[in-house]
Protein backbone atom coordinates (compact mmCIF):
# COMPACT_ATOMS: atom_id res chain seq x y z
CA UNK A 1 0.00 0.00 0.00
CA UNK A 2 1.34 4.02 -0.77
CA UNK A 3 0.52 4.86 2.42
CA UNK A 4 3.70 2.89 4.65
CA UNK A 5 5.84 4.08 2.06
CA UNK A 6 5.00 8.15 2.42
CA UNK A 7 7.48 8.80 4.39
CA UNK A 8 10.58 6.69 2.08
CA UNK A 9 12.07 8.32 -1.32
CA UNK A 10 10.69 6.81 -4.37
CA UNK A 11 12.53 6.70 -8.31
CA UNK A 12 9.49 7.13 -9.61
CA UNK A 13 7.27 10.30 -10.75
CA UNK A 14 3.88 10.02 -11.57
CA UNK A 15 3.25 11.61 -14.80
CA UNK A 16 0.17 14.59 -15.14
CA UNK A 17 -2.85 14.81 -17.56
CA UNK A 18 -2.42 17.67 -20.20
CA UNK A 19 -5.23 20.28 -20.32
CA UNK A 20 -7.35 18.15 -22.05
CA UNK A 21 -6.90 15.56 -18.78
CA UNK A 22 -4.90 13.32 -21.35
CA UNK A 23 -1.82 11.72 -19.63
CA UNK A 24 0.97 10.85 -22.69
CA UNK A 25 3.05 7.87 -21.63
CA UNK A 26 6.48 6.57 -23.43
CA UNK A 27 5.68 3.52 -26.33
CA UNK A 28 8.03 1.45 -23.81
CA UNK A 29 5.61 2.42 -21.01
CA UNK A 30 2.60 1.34 -22.83
CA UNK A 31 5.09 -1.80 -24.17
CA UNK A 32 5.42 -2.57 -20.46
CA UNK A 33 1.40 -2.50 -19.67
CA UNK A 34 1.56 -4.93 -22.88
CA UNK A 35 4.16 -7.49 -21.43
CA UNK A 36 2.88 -7.28 -18.02
CA UNK A 37 -1.08 -7.62 -18.71
CA UNK A 38 -0.52 -10.79 -21.43
CA UNK A 39 1.92 -12.21 -18.91
CA UNK A 40 -0.97 -12.19 -16.31
CA UNK A 41 -3.91 -13.40 -18.26
CA UNK A 42 -2.19 -16.07 -19.30
CA UNK A 43 -2.35 -18.01 -15.65
CA UNK A 44 -5.23 -16.33 -13.88
CA UNK A 45 -7.75 -18.70 -15.82
CA UNK A 46 -8.77 -20.99 -13.37
CA UNK A 47 -7.18 -19.42 -10.44
CA UNK A 48 -8.65 -15.35 -9.87
CA UNK A 49 -11.69 -15.68 -8.43
CA UNK A 50 -15.36 -15.46 -10.74
CA UNK A 51 -16.16 -12.15 -9.44
CA UNK A 52 -12.67 -11.36 -10.50
CA UNK A 53 -12.80 -12.71 -13.77
CA UNK A 54 -16.65 -10.75 -14.17
CA UNK A 55 -15.43 -7.23 -13.31
CA UNK A 56 -12.11 -7.73 -15.61
CA UNK A 57 -14.73 -8.21 -18.56
CA UNK A 58 -16.89 -5.08 -17.54
CA UNK A 59 -13.11 -3.22 -17.34
CA UNK A 60 -12.68 -4.50 -20.75
CA UNK A 61 -8.54 -2.89 -20.20
CA UNK A 62 -6.69 -2.49 -23.38
CA UNK A 63 -3.69 -5.16 -23.62
CA UNK A 64 -1.57 -2.61 -26.03
CA UNK A 65 -1.14 0.34 -23.75
CA UNK A 66 -2.39 2.03 -20.68
CA UNK A 67 -5.61 2.53 -19.69
CA UNK A 68 -6.56 6.16 -19.44
CA UNK A 69 -8.27 6.35 -15.79
CA UNK A 70 -11.11 7.97 -16.81
CA UNK A 71 -11.87 4.30 -18.92
CA UNK A 72 -11.90 3.34 -15.54
CA UNK A 73 -14.00 5.59 -13.76
CA UNK A 74 -16.61 5.32 -16.42
CA UNK A 75 -17.25 1.48 -15.50
CA UNK A 76 -16.73 1.85 -11.61
CA UNK A 77 -19.14 4.49 -11.10
CA UNK A 78 -21.51 2.27 -13.30
CA UNK A 79 -21.50 -0.76 -11.55
CA UNK A 80 -20.66 0.36 -7.79
CA UNK A 81 -19.93 4.06 -7.44
CA UNK A 82 -16.62 4.03 -7.03
CA UNK A 83 -13.70 5.94 -9.34
CA UNK A 84 -10.07 6.02 -9.41
CA UNK A 85 -7.79 9.45 -8.69
CA UNK A 86 -4.34 10.41 -9.45
CA UNK A 87 -1.71 10.27 -7.29
CA UNK A 88 1.59 10.88 -6.66
CA UNK A 89 3.82 7.52 -6.17
CA UNK A 90 3.92 7.57 -3.01
CA UNK A 91 0.94 9.54 -0.43
CA UNK A 92 0.28 9.87 2.85
CA UNK A 93 -1.91 7.80 5.08
CA UNK A 94 -4.70 10.68 5.80
CA UNK A 95 -4.95 10.75 2.02
CA UNK A 96 -4.96 6.90 1.20
CA UNK A 97 -7.95 6.77 3.88
CA UNK A 98 -9.68 9.92 2.56
CA UNK A 99 -9.75 8.45 -1.03
CA UNK A 100 -11.51 5.01 0.19
CA UNK A 101 -13.89 6.83 2.52
CA UNK A 102 -14.58 8.67 -0.70
CA UNK A 103 -15.00 5.93 -2.97
CA UNK A 104 -11.81 7.08 -5.08
CA UNK A 105 -9.37 4.38 -5.15
CA UNK A 106 -5.89 5.51 -5.72
CA UNK A 107 -3.74 5.02 -8.65
CA UNK A 108 -0.23 6.66 -9.57
CA UNK A 109 0.20 7.25 -12.56
CA UNK A 110 3.51 5.60 -13.43
CA UNK A 111 4.42 2.33 -14.51
CA UNK A 112 7.95 0.46 -13.31
CA UNK A 113 10.79 0.17 -15.28
CA UNK A 114 11.93 -3.11 -17.40
CA UNK A 115 14.58 -3.36 -14.21
CA UNK A 116 11.88 -3.56 -12.03
CA UNK A 117 9.44 -6.22 -14.29
CA UNK A 118 9.13 -8.58 -11.77
CA UNK A 119 8.67 -6.93 -8.73
CA UNK A 120 8.93 -3.40 -7.27
CA UNK A 121 7.55 -1.88 -3.68
CA UNK A 122 5.62 0.93 -4.77
CA UNK A 123 2.39 0.31 -6.18
CA UNK A 124 2.18 1.30 -10.18
CA UNK A 125 -0.52 1.74 -12.39
CA UNK A 126 -0.71 -2.01 -13.34
CA UNK A 127 -0.96 -3.12 -9.75
CA UNK A 128 -3.33 -0.82 -9.19
CA UNK A 129 -6.20 -1.50 -12.30
CA UNK A 130 -5.02 -4.49 -12.85
CA UNK A 131 -4.65 -6.35 -9.34
CA UNK A 132 -7.99 -3.90 -7.36
CA UNK A 133 -9.86 -2.41 -9.42
CA UNK A 134 -12.21 -5.36 -11.17
CA UNK A 135 -12.76 -6.48 -7.49
CA UNK A 136 -14.25 -2.72 -6.91
CA UNK A 137 -16.98 -3.97 -9.92
CA UNK A 138 -18.04 -6.36 -6.77
CA UNK A 139 -20.72 -4.49 -4.13
CA UNK A 140 -19.67 -6.38 -0.93
CA UNK A 141 -15.35 -5.99 -1.91
CA UNK A 142 -16.36 -2.36 -2.89
CA UNK A 143 -18.33 -1.70 -0.02
CA UNK A 144 -15.37 -3.33 2.79
CA UNK A 145 -13.18 -1.04 1.09
CA UNK A 146 -15.20 2.17 1.77
CA UNK A 147 -15.71 0.97 5.31
CA UNK A 148 -11.38 0.37 5.74
CA UNK A 149 -11.17 3.74 4.80
CA UNK A 150 -13.78 5.29 6.97
CA UNK A 151 -11.95 3.52 9.77
CA UNK A 152 -8.06 4.37 9.08
CA UNK A 153 -9.25 8.18 9.20
CA UNK A 154 -10.58 7.63 12.41
CA UNK A 155 -7.68 5.40 14.09
CA UNK A 156 -4.93 5.89 15.95
CA UNK A 157 -1.31 5.32 14.38
CA UNK A 158 -1.46 2.10 16.82
CA UNK A 159 -5.06 1.34 15.93
CA UNK A 160 -3.66 1.90 11.78
CA UNK A 161 -1.28 -0.37 12.30
CA UNK A 162 -3.54 -3.28 12.87
CA UNK A 163 -5.81 -2.07 10.25
CA UNK A 164 -3.53 -2.37 7.76
CA UNK A 165 -2.98 -6.57 8.53
CA UNK A 166 -6.66 -6.71 7.83
CA UNK A 167 -6.50 -5.08 4.88
CA UNK A 168 -3.40 -6.66 3.79
CA UNK A 169 -5.00 -10.34 4.10
CA UNK A 170 -7.72 -9.38 2.48
CA UNK A 171 -7.84 -6.48 -0.43
CA UNK A 172 -3.68 -7.00 -1.15
CA UNK A 173 -3.66 -11.14 -0.58
CA UNK A 174 -6.97 -12.93 0.10
CA UNK A 175 -8.49 -15.65 -1.33
CA UNK A 176 -11.88 -17.92 -1.66
CA UNK A 177 -13.31 -20.88 -1.34
CA UNK A 178 -15.22 -21.71 -3.89
CA UNK A 179 -17.32 -25.08 -5.40
CA UNK A 180 -14.57 -25.09 -7.36
CA UNK A 181 -12.08 -24.73 -5.37
CA UNK A 182 -9.62 -22.15 -3.99
CA UNK A 183 -9.24 -19.11 -5.88
CA UNK A 184 -7.58 -15.63 -5.61
CA UNK A 185 -9.55 -12.03 -5.35
CA UNK A 186 -6.51 -10.13 -3.45
CA UNK A 187 -5.07 -7.61 -5.51
CA UNK A 188 -1.45 -8.44 -4.54
CA UNK A 189 -1.71 -11.60 -5.84
CA UNK A 190 -3.38 -10.97 -8.90
CA UNK A 191 -1.00 -8.76 -10.36
CA UNK A 192 1.88 -11.20 -9.89
CA UNK A 193 2.54 -14.19 -11.70
CA UNK A 194 5.08 -15.57 -9.05
CA UNK A 195 2.68 -15.22 -6.19
CA UNK A 196 -0.38 -16.14 -8.33
CA UNK A 197 0.84 -19.56 -8.84
CA UNK A 198 2.38 -19.74 -5.74
CA UNK A 199 -0.63 -18.86 -3.16
CA UNK A 200 -2.10 -21.99 -4.43
CA UNK A 201 0.27 -24.15 -4.06
CA UNK A 202 1.00 -26.55 -1.22
CA UNK A 203 3.78 -24.53 -0.08
CA UNK A 204 2.00 -21.59 2.18
CA UNK A 205 0.22 -22.19 5.00
CA UNK A 206 -3.72 -21.48 4.70
CA UNK A 207 -6.19 -20.82 7.30
CA UNK A 208 -10.04 -19.93 7.40
CA UNK A 209 -10.53 -16.15 7.79
CA UNK A 210 -11.13 -14.50 10.68
CA UNK A 211 -10.63 -11.17 11.19
CA UNK A 212 -9.14 -10.97 14.98
CA UNK A 213 -6.72 -13.59 13.45
CA UNK A 214 -5.70 -11.27 10.26
CA UNK A 215 -5.67 -8.07 12.79
CA UNK A 216 -2.51 -10.18 14.58
CA UNK A 217 -0.50 -11.72 11.88
CA UNK A 218 2.61 -10.18 10.89
CA UNK A 219 3.65 -9.82 7.40
CA UNK A 220 6.34 -8.15 5.11
CA UNK A 221 6.29 -7.18 1.90
CA UNK A 222 9.17 -8.03 0.00
CA UNK A 223 8.17 -11.85 -0.03
CA UNK A 224 5.79 -14.54 -1.18
CA UNK A 225 3.62 -14.89 1.76
CA UNK A 226 3.25 -17.74 4.22
CA UNK A 227 0.09 -17.57 5.55
CA UNK A 228 -3.07 -16.61 3.58
CA UNK A 229 -6.55 -16.16 4.65
CA UNK A 230 -9.44 -17.61 2.87
CA UNK A 231 -13.11 -16.85 2.84
CA UNK A 232 -15.76 -18.87 2.18
CA UNK A 233 -17.57 -16.04 0.77
CA UNK A 234 -17.15 -12.02 0.05
CA UNK A 235 -19.97 -11.97 1.38
CA UNK A 236 -18.14 -12.06 4.58
CA UNK A 237 -16.40 -8.66 3.62
CA UNK A 238 -19.69 -7.36 3.37
CA UNK A 239 -20.67 -8.45 7.05
CA UNK A 240 -17.11 -6.95 8.31
CA UNK A 241 -19.00 -3.33 7.37
CA UNK A 242 -21.41 -4.23 9.71
CA UNK A 243 -20.10 -5.07 12.64
CA UNK A 244 -17.95 -3.13 15.45
CA UNK A 245 -14.29 -3.61 13.91
CA UNK A 246 -12.82 -1.08 16.07
CA UNK A 247 -13.78 -3.39 18.72
CA UNK A 248 -12.01 -5.63 16.92
CA UNK A 249 -9.04 -4.01 16.40
CA UNK A 250 -8.96 -3.44 20.23
CA UNK A 251 -9.12 -7.14 20.87
CA UNK A 252 -6.31 -7.44 18.80
CA UNK A 253 -4.32 -4.99 19.96
CA UNK A 254 -5.12 -6.46 24.10
CA UNK A 255 -4.17 -10.07 22.69
CA UNK A 256 -0.85 -8.91 20.54
CA UNK A 257 0.75 -10.26 17.60
CA UNK A 258 1.45 -13.72 16.60
CA UNK A 259 5.23 -14.78 16.32
CA UNK A 260 6.56 -13.94 12.62
CA UNK A 261 6.36 -16.99 10.35
CA UNK A 262 8.77 -15.36 8.55
CA UNK A 263 12.75 -14.26 9.38
CA UNK A 264 13.42 -10.76 10.04
CA UNK A 265 14.31 -8.64 7.12
CA UNK A 266 17.60 -8.40 7.91
CA UNK A 267 18.31 -12.18 8.38
CA UNK A 268 16.50 -13.28 5.31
Amino acid sequence: MKKEAAKKSTQYVAREPNAEGFIEYTELEHQTWQRLIERQLEVLPGRACDEYMHGLELLDLPRDRIPQLEEISSVLRRETGWEVARVPALIGFETFFGLLADRKFPVATFIRTPEEFDYLQEPDIFHEIFGHCAMLTNPAFANFTEKYGQLGLKASPKERAYLARLYWFTVEFGLLSTEDGLRIYGGGILSSPKETLYALSNEPERFDFSAIDALRTPYRIDIVQPVYYVLNNLQQLQELTEIDLMAMVREAIELGLFEPRFPPKNAA
